[in-house]
C-alpha cells in the first residue's frame, strides 16, 4: 500500500509510513453481554489508592511521599507500587504478590485473546509458557484534589516490562494511545503509531519494536460521550477503565505470607483493605498467622484501610 499524506498527532500533514508489524487493533471486541457482566463485577470491587513509597522503601532524599494519580485493582498478581513493580531482569524478586483469579467474563476474554496472540506472534516475540496471567485494572477520570476535580485520564510515557505480547481492553471514553521512539536531547519525539481506542475495543502489541524500542502514552481523551462507571470510589469519578493483560512467569509470583517480614509490613494495610471484599486476601491474611493460632483475622476497620 503506498504511503499518503495525513494529519499527524501534532496537527501538521506528513507522509504516513506503514507502522512496523506487531500491533493489532480490533474495535467492538467486547460483546454486549460481556460488557454487562464486566460492569456487574466492577460494582463489587474496592479499588486501592496506593502510595508510591513505604516505611521500608522511603522516598529518595528531598522527595515527598506521593499517592498514585488514580485508583487501581490487580488480578492474578498484585504489583504494589511500594514494591517497585516488576522490572526484569533484575527487579523480579518479591515484586508480584499472588492475587485473586480473573472473574469468569475476563477469563473467557483472555482465552480468546491468547489464541489470537499465538496466531500473530512467533519466535522471540512469544516466550515459552506465555499466557495472560495478570491484569491491571486502571480507573481513569477525575480525582478530587483540594476541593476541585482534576482530570487524570491521560497516561505518561512508559514501557511494559513483562515478557511477551500485551493486551488491553478499553471501556468508556475514546483514548489516543501513541507509541513513540525514545527522545534525543534537543529533538522532538517521533510518533511511530497513533491509535484511538474505542469503547469495547481490544489492543494487542508485541515484538521488539513495541516492547523494547518504543514507549507508549495516552495523549488525548475524548470526553464528549459522558461515560460513568462503577464502583463508587471516594473522591473519584470513573470515565474510562482499561484492563491491561500481561504475563509474569509463575516463579516470580509469591504469596503474601512468603514476602520478607518488612515487605509484609509495608503492604499489609493494603491487603487488609482488600480482604474486606476479597475472599482470596482474607485467606492470605489467615495464612500469615502463626501455625498454632486458629483465630480468624479480624475484619479491618476504616483506620486500617490503605494509606490515603
Amino acid at each position: 500500500m503506498p504511503s499518503r499524506a495525513q494529519a499527524s498527532p501534532h496537527g501538521r500533514h506528513e507522509r504516513r509510513r506503514r507502522p512496523p508489524p506487531g500491533h493489532r487493533y480490533q474495535p467492538g471486541y467486547v460483546r454486549p453481554d460481556e460488557r454487562a457482566a464486566i460492569l456487574e463485577w466492577l460494582a463489587t470491587l474496592q479499588p486501592l489508592w496506593e502510595d508510591r513509597y513505604s516505611q521500608h522503601r522511603p522516598p529518595p532524599p528531598g522527595q515527598p511521599q506521593r499517592r498514585l494519580l488514580r485508583p487501581v485493582y490487580w488480578l492474578g498478581n498484585w504489583q504494589f507500587a511500594c514494591l517497585d513493580y516488576y522490572r526484569p531482569p533484575r527487579g523480579v524478586d518479591d515484586r508480584c504478590v499472588r492475587a485473586e483469579p480473573f472473574p469468569p467474563v475476563l477469563a473467557g476474554l483472555t482465552l480468546r485473546i491468547e489464541a489470537l496472540a499465538r496466531a500473530l506472534y512467533r519466535g522471540a516475540a512469544m516466550p515459552k509458557r506465555w499466557r495472560l496471567n495478570t491484569c491491571l485494572v486502571n480507573f481513569y477520570g477525575d480525582r478530587l484534589e483540594d476541593g476541585r476535580w482534576v482530570d487524570s485520564a491521560r497516561v505518561g510515557e512508559h514501557r511494559d516490562f513483562e515478557p511477551g505480547p500485551v493486551a488491553s481492553i478499553s471501556l468508556g471514553e475514546r483514548a489516543l494511545i501513541q507509541f513513540v521512539t525514545s527522545k534525543r536531547p534537543g529533538q522532538r519525539d517521533r510518533v511511530a503509531l497513533a491509535q484511538w481506542l474505542d469503547d469495547g475495543s481490544l489492543e494487542l502489541f508485541g515484538g521488539a519494536f513495541y516492547k523494547d524500542r518504543t514507549l507508549h502514552r495516552v495523549q488525548r481523551v475524548d470526553t464528549r460521550a459522558g461515560f460513568r462507571f462503577p464502583p463508587a470510589i471516594d473522591g473519584f469519578r470513573t470515565r474510562r477503565i482499561n484492563f491491561t493483560f500481561r504475563y509474569v512467569p509463575e516463579r516470580h509470583v509469591v504469596r503474601f505470607a512468603d514476602l520478607p517480614a518488612e515487605l509484609r509490613d509495608d503492604v499489609r494495610p493494603y491487603v487488609r483493605a482488600l480482604a474486606r471484599t476479597s475472599p482470596h486476601f482474607r485467606r492470605e491474611l489467615a495464612a500469615e498467622a502463626p501455625a498454632d493460632d486458629t483465630t480468624p483475622p479480624p475484619i479491618p476497620t476504616d483506620s486500617e484501610a490503605a494509606p490515603r
